[in-house]
């Protein structure tokens, strides 16, 4: 396959102009990186645009104190990088390859270039920063408005999926997550320290909300943790 038809495929570039497209892909490089590779870093100048086509990227902060705070994780077939791109500005976070990943680099004009060559383009520029900044504003009402206890439930439900019996229908309402996330990892995605993350742990499993299992944990009961997230966020509306 081509280095066009790749780009082609890739999310948002998939909408641009031909000529636009073609300009990128010319313009693009190609790179791996191994488990705990950095990809770039807090205020770095370059404006690259990466597209991850095979692997997992985690997208960190470190506050002042040198604590690091993990933004999200991108998987296969995600970007990352397109903020710098459309503002010229330093990194906001830093890249790091959590697995073996293969990326594709397109620089910041040959991306702004095609990703406005078309309406639909732009538009699915437009729509993925937009939600960006809903994800972000979700996170930071959490971080300032939930106790320890409340953003646990709120990164469980968030990391999990619906569980599969064996016989490949769901298992009722419970919810997994797996591979089971470390808690110190937990705990730097939520803010906290490890040791409130093991603390609120040991209560949801003493409720008998959550279960560990080989390769995952299970929430038993995951609309008690909707419940208490509503709750809580429904009395913050009302102050």
């Amino acid at each position: 396959m081509s280095r066009l038809d790749r780009l082609r495929r890739l999310p948002i570039l998939r909408e641009a102009g031909e000529a636009a497209l073609t300009r990128a892909a010319e313009a693009a490089s190609w790179r791996s990186y191994g488990p705990g590779g950095l990809i770039l870093d807090l205020d770095d100048a370059t404006g690259d645009v990466w597209f991850v086509l095979e692997g997992t990227v985690r997208i960190q902060v470190r506050t002042p104190s040198g604590r690091e705070l993990i933004l999200t994780d991108i998987q296969a077939g995600g970007f990352f990088g397109e903020i710098a791109a459309v503002d010229g500005a330093p990194r906001t976070a830093g890249a790091t390859a959590l697995t073996r990943a293969r990326l594709c680099a397109v620089p910041a004009a040959a991306f702004m270039d095609a990703a406005c060559s078309t309406p639909a383009a732009c538009r699915a520029l437009l729509r993925h920063v937009t939600e960006i900044l809903r994800r972000q504003a979700k996170r930071l009402l959490e971080r300032e408005a939930l106790p320890v206890r409340l953003r646990v439930h709120a990164e469980l439900l968030r990391l999990s999926r619906p569980r599969i019996g064996r016989d490949g229908a769901q298992d009722g309402e419970q919810r997994i997550v797996t591979p089971p996330p470390r808690q110190h990892i937990l705990a730097a995605r939520i803010g906290t320290r490890r040791e409130a993350v093991s603390r609120e742990f040991a209560e949801l499993m003493r409720q008998g909300i959550i279960a560990r299992e080989r390769g995952g944990i299970v929430i038993l009961q995951p609309e008690a943790l909707r419940r208490s997230l509503e709750a809580e966020l429904e009395a913050e509306t009302d102050l």
